[in-house]
């Protein structure tokens, strides 16, 4: 469930090129993600993370503080549709990346989209799951059939411009247009 190094490198290069302040984490797990994406923002820049599980953000406060970054991220437990509902009305963010429950993967998007900056970058992770997309058949898992629907979504979204790329299990990349 964690991304790898190479997903990692990505995401703290991509929050870095931007130059975001502001950035989002729906799915925490252990924390690595969430590392890597405070390591690319400057100083003062804060990262919001979203998880439902007090077990797996307990071993994540810790890696923070040991990566010295736990003070830049706040954690807000809960599942990720409700808090992303509960969010303050003015919060904006230059950076997302989803990493959690993949059946919600698009009501995460329509949830995260308003709140993007123009230029704002939105990735998702395990768009390509695991190379089981795009195969002759229909998909039959739940998970694989809400990456499938949401990766046809973005390709023609014209809110967005993407890309799907095979970095890890596939990460889709997404510029938000100018507002």
């Amino acid at each position: 469930m964690q991304i790898g190094q190479d997903q990692g490198a990505f995401l703290t290069l991509l929050t870095a090129a931007i130059g975001a302040r502001s950035a989002l984490e729906v799915g925490t797990f252990t924390g690595y993600s969430s590392i890597c994406i405070a390591r690319g923002l400057p100083p003062g820049g804060r990262l919001l993370c979203l998880d439902a599980s007090q077990e797996w953000t307990d071993i994540a406060r810790r890696y923070w503080a040991r990566a010295k970054v736990d003070g830049m991220i706040e954690l807000r437990l809960g599942p990720a549709v409700e808090s992303l509902k509960k969010l303050e009305k003015s919060r904006q963010f230059d950076f997302a990346f989803i990493d959690a429950h993949k059946p919600e993967y698009g009501h995460y998007y329509e949830l995260v989209l308003p709140r993007m900056k123009a230029n704002g970058l939105i990735l998702f992770d395990n768009m390509l799951w695991g190379g089981r997309l795009g195969g002759k058949g229909r998909l039959q898992h739940p998970n694989g059939r809400a990456i499938d629907r949401l990766n046809r979504k973005l390709a023609r979204d014209k809110r967005v411009e993407s890309v799907l790329l095979s970095v890890g299990d596939g990460v889709r990349l997404c510029r938000v247009a100018g507002k």
